[in-house]
C-alpha cells in the first residue's frame, strides 16, 4: 500500500484563526485534486505561533462540532488532516495541540509535552504541559504525533516507537537560528539531522512539517521534509516558502527495512525499564 501525504508548509496569520481556517481549506482542496490521501499542518497551524496572551483568545476545545474545527472535519471524509491549534481543556487549561482528523471525526489530540522556556521562547508562561506520549490507529497504519520541542528530546519518539507507531508526524514551528555558510540556518540543519537519525535509529517513516513566514521579528524557515525507514530522504519543501510537497509512503519498506535490520525485534525495553528505575531511585536526573 502507497499512502500520498502532502507536507502543507504554509504561513499562518498571527491570532487571526478565521483568515487561518480559509487558508486551510483552500491547501485541503489542493490536496483532494491532487488525490492525496493526508496533509500535514505545521504546528500551531490554525493561530499562528507567537501568541504571547493572544493564546487565551484563539483557544478552541477540541470538538468536532465547533465552528472553527467542524468545517475540517467535513474536509476529512475526503483527506486526512493533522491540524494545529491552542487547545482550551475543560478546566481552562491552554495547550498547545495537534488533532489528527480522518473520516468525520477527531482521532487523536497531542498536547505538547516539553513546552521550552530557553532563550527566545517563553511557552510555559501561557500553556500547560500535556502528559502522554501515545499512538493511534488510522486506516493507514499506527501514526504517533509530536510537536517541536517535543522530538529534541529522544525519549518521546522512543516511547512512540514502542507504543507501535510505524509513521511519526513532527511538527513544528521552527525559528531561523544559529548561521552556516550554507542556504540553511544552523537549527534548520540540526533538526534535519535529528529527524533522519530517528528513521533510522527506528525503522519509521518519519514526516517533518515546518512553518514558514515572518512573525514579530522571527523568521521561520520551513524545509519540511519526509524519510523513509531507511533514512533516506522522500521529499523536502524549500526553505522559506509556502508550498504543498507530495511524498508518497511505501508501507511495505517497513517490512524490508525491518528484515534487514531488526531494531525492533532486539528492542529490549524490561532493560530499559529496570535501568530506567535504578536511575530514578538513585537520584542521577535530578543532577547528583
Amino acid at each position: 500500500m502507497n499512502i500520498e501525504i502532502g507536507l502543507a508548509q504554509m504561513t499562518p496569520k498571527l491570532g487571526a484563526i478565521a483568515d487561518n481556517l480559509e487558508r486551510h481549506l483552500e491547501i485541503i482542496e489542493q490536496g483532494v485534486a491532487q488525490n492525496l490521501d493526508l496533509i500535514v499542518f505545521p504546528e500551531l497551524s490554525l493561530t499562528g505561533y507567537r501568541l504571547r496572551d493572544l493564546a487565551f483568545e484563539v483557544a478552541i476545545e477540541a470538538s468536532a462540532e465547533h465552528p472553527i474545527l467542524a468545517p475540517l472535519v467535513a474536509a476529512s471524509e475526503k483527506i486526512d488532516l493533522v491540524v494545529g491549534f491552542v487547545e482550551a481543556d475543560q478546566r481552562q487549561k491552554f495547550h498547545i495541540s495537534s488533532a489528527y482528523i480522518s473520516q468525520g471525526e477527531i482521532v487523536h489530540v497531542h498536547r505538547k509535552v516539553y513546552l521550552p522556556t530557553y532563550g527566545m521562547f517563553d511557552e510555559g508562561r501561557y500553556f500547560a504541559w500535556g502528559d502522554s506520549i501515545a499512538a493511534f490507529d488510522t486506516r493507514f497504519g499506527r501514526i504517533a504525533m509530536l510537536i517541536c520541542e517535543d522530538f529534541w528530546h529522544v525519549s518521546p519518539p522512543y516511547l512512540a516507537w514502542l507504543d507501535g507507531a510505524d509513521i511519526l508526524i513532527f511538527t513544528s514551528a521552527s525559528p531561523g537560528r544559529g548561521l552556516t555558510d550554507e542556504e540553511r540556518v544552523g537549527s534548520a540543519r540540526w533538526v534535519e539531522q535529528v529527524t533522519q537519525a530517528y528513521a533510522n535509529l527506528f525503522t519509521n517513516f518519519v514526516i517533518h512539517v515546518n512553518r514558514t513566514g515572518f512573525e514579530d521579528g522571527v523568521t521561520f524557515w520551513g524545509g519540511s521534509a519526509a524519510y523513509d525507514p531507511d533514512g533516506l530522504l522522500l521529499a523536502q519543501a524549500p526553505y522559506y516558502e509556502e508550498a504543498l510537497v507530495t511524498a508518497t509512503l511505501d508501507v511495505s519498506q517497513l517490512r524490508r527495512t525491518r528484515v534487514r535490520l531488526p531494531l525492533l525485534r532486539d528492542e529490549r525495553t524490561a532493560l530499559t525499564q529496570r535501568t530506567l528505575m535504578r536511575i530514578l531511585d538513585d537520584g542521577w536526573n535530578n543532577g547528583r
